[in-house]
């Protein structure tokens, strides 16, 4: 599978027309596979609530657009916060099994605040 500009538009209007403003392009064929690579996009407005994977990382690379990934204590304390942008020479992050984390898509950008994430969960 190639993964093009077509794709990440169709993904992205798909994401527009769904009531969470996100929508998942999964190339894994099962949710029991060690490894799941999906495409993520999302809109502004979407909320990604605080949550954590306790058996697994996760890892994204952003392909387009701007997303702020921030990292939790136990205590809801941030552990760190960064607005993720290709375009900035930042791509994306990785984070540890149980910790806490979410995305913020709050703002716009030239590209109308579209972006899309390629993400692994695995191992």
């Amino acid at each position: 599978m190639i993964i093009d500009k077509n794709l990440l538009d169709k993904v992205s209007e798909q994401a527009k027309e769904s009531p969470r403003l996100r929508m998942n392009y999964n190339f894994h064929q099962s949710l029991d596979e060690k490894c799941h690579r999906f495409l993520n996009a999302v809109e502004p407005g979407t909320k990604v609530e605080i949550h954590r994977h306790p058996t697994k990382d996760e890892s994204f690379v952003l392909l387009r657009g701007r997303v702020r990934a921030n990292t939790y204590n136990d205590d809801g304390t941030v552990i760190e916060s960064v607005v993720l942008c290709p375009e900035e020479g930042l791509y994306g992050v990785d984070i540890p099994k149980n910790v806490w984390h979410n995305v913020e898509v709050s703002f716009l950008n030239a590209r109308k605040g579209r972006l899309c994430r390629m993400r692994w969960k695995g191992y």
